[in-house]
């Protein structure tokens, strides 16, 4: 007005969201309805009492008078929340009224299983971006990339995922390197291209870390055979890329009674998850070996160069390998690395990322190029969920890298040290000269030396 206040009429009373929906069904975003104010409050008043009340916005709403009052219009409406886990379980937590008003929860899946229909519909979603962006079409092969990719989003062979979005994004770049090379059709190299600018873009802190290995500051050896040291493989998530390197596990062993001591988990450096797989490393050797002798030893455990913190238990394997390869004396190949986690029993259980972790430990091998052997061992449970890439597989295919898969204990040690791990026979002994014969036989040294020195003489290592 003309002394500077806020005027209005009832011409100026607009219908929101809400009211416009009024008999059918209204999708809002759960995030924009937290972060906005007093929009969740209001919408809870609607849904409680079917009715909506038309009010003005204004972001200082607490302090404003109300120069417009029109009344509660009825409403036949359905709400349909969409968003993340997290912001669902927020809602249970701090709102009794949730569970009143929204009583049906749907959750969608990430992934979808291998079908021909699922495969149908992935080169229809392919044929429709590339009409409505006016991109060059895909043959087939391209396609099949495309497919392959999304097999890879879901880390399974035998599913689909059903991240759309990276899927699209994938289609639109492969069609933007067709068009630089004045290509009639997207094809696999195309899509490949793409994959591969993808990930340059994101993977500045792999490159760094691998350069600080293949000049040494990182200690990782890739060649030869060494007592007690196994190369493991951690998975490091920063953000917009997920990859792996190997990270060095040693051990050693001597006489005492504290049982097996971790480093990391001493110094705090690692989670529960991690600890959990190295209290079962001694479950394990009590299964096998203290069944006619008491367990007295003292032996530590690290992840070297381990300064950040490590969880997860997949590199249990690694350091159970490691720890039979100090008490026997038997070195194992470096050029191998593990990853998997066990159970008391000795099985081998799967683990997760092992695409990203063979891949870290195959570029790193070709960045520094060791001679002999190298390859990782993994669970063979996780053999479903293997979708490398192509230089990997043809890698592989050409006998210049190996992926071993495995179940047991056992059958990694025959792979590490290419010698015989030896198992009871009738009289219960193990084969003096096997690895497990040798363990056995150094876990009863040191069960019968360390009651000649007693107990006051031999510290804990705490």
């Amino acid at each position: 007005g003309e002394r500077g206040d806020w005027q209005t009429d009832h011409t100026r009373i607009k219908s929101g969201s809400l009211l416009r929906a009024n008999g059918g069904y209204v999708v809002i975003d759960a995030l924009d309805m937290l972060v906005e104010p007093a929009v969740w409050p209001a919408l809870k008043r609607s849904m409680r009492h079917a009715t909506v009340e038309i009010q003005a916005f204004d972001p200082y709403f607490f302090m404003s008078g109300v120069s417009l009052k029109p009344e509660p219009v009825p409403i036949d409406v359905k709400v349909v929340l969409i968003g993340t886990p997290q912001i669902y379980s927020l809602l249970c937590a701090v709102d009794e009224d949730f569970h009143k008003i929204f009583k049906i929860k749907a959750d969608f899946a990430n992934e979808t299983p291998l079908s021909d229909d699922e495969l149908l519909n992935y080169a229809h979603l392919v044929s429709n971006r590339c009409a409505q962006e006016k991109l060059p079409a895909f043959h087939r092969d391209a396609v099949a990339v495309v497919v392959e990719h999304g097999m890879r989003l879901a880390q399974d062979q035998r599913k689909l995922t059903t991240r759309f979005t990276d899927i699209v994004d994938l289609v639109r770049e492969s069609g933007y390197w067709a068009q630089r090379q004045r290509a009639k059709l997207v094809r696999a190299t195309h899509v490949r291209r793409a994959l591969e600018q993808q990930t340059r873009r994101v993977d500045l802190i792999e490159e760094l870390l691998q350069q600080r290995i293949a000049e040494g500051t990182v200690l990782i050896d890739l060649v030869g055979a060494k007592i007690g040291q196994v190369n493991g493989l951690a998975v490091l998530d920063v953000g917009d890329h997920v990859f792996a390197l190997p990270m060095r596990i040693t051990a050693t062993t001597a006489m005492g009674r504290a049982g097996i001591i971790d480093i990391d988990r001493e110094s705090a450096l690692s989670g529960s998850i991690h600890v959990k797989g190295v209290l079962i490393l001694s479950g394990f050797l009590r299964d096998r070996f203290a069944r006619d002798k008491p367990l007295t030893l003292t032996a530590s455990l690290s992840v070297e160069q381990n300064y950040g913190g490590i969880e997860g238990d997949s590199a249990s394997a690694a350091e159970l390998f490691a720890l039979l390869s100090s008490l026997a004396r038997i070195p194992l190949n470096q050029g191998i690395a593990v990853t998997g986690s066990i159970n008391q029993r000795g099985e081998i259980q799967p683990i997760g990322g092992v695409n990203e972790k063979i891949e870290g430990f195959f570029d790193l091998c070709r960045a520094v190029r060791p001679r002999g052997p190298n390859g990782v061992i993994i669970p063979r449970r996780n053999c479903h969920q293997l979708m490398l890439r192509e230089d990997v597989v043809q890698a592989v295919k050409a006998r210049r890298f190996h992926v071993w898969a495995v179940d047991t204990v056992e059958e990694g040690l025959l792979i590490l040290c290419d010698r015989s791990v030896g198992e009871r026979g009738r009289d219960g002994v193990f084969p003096p000269d096997s690895l497990f014969g040798r363990v056995d036989e150094e876990l009863r040294r040191l069960a019968t030396e360390v009651g000649r020195f007693g107990v006051a003489d031999l510290g804990t290592g705490r």
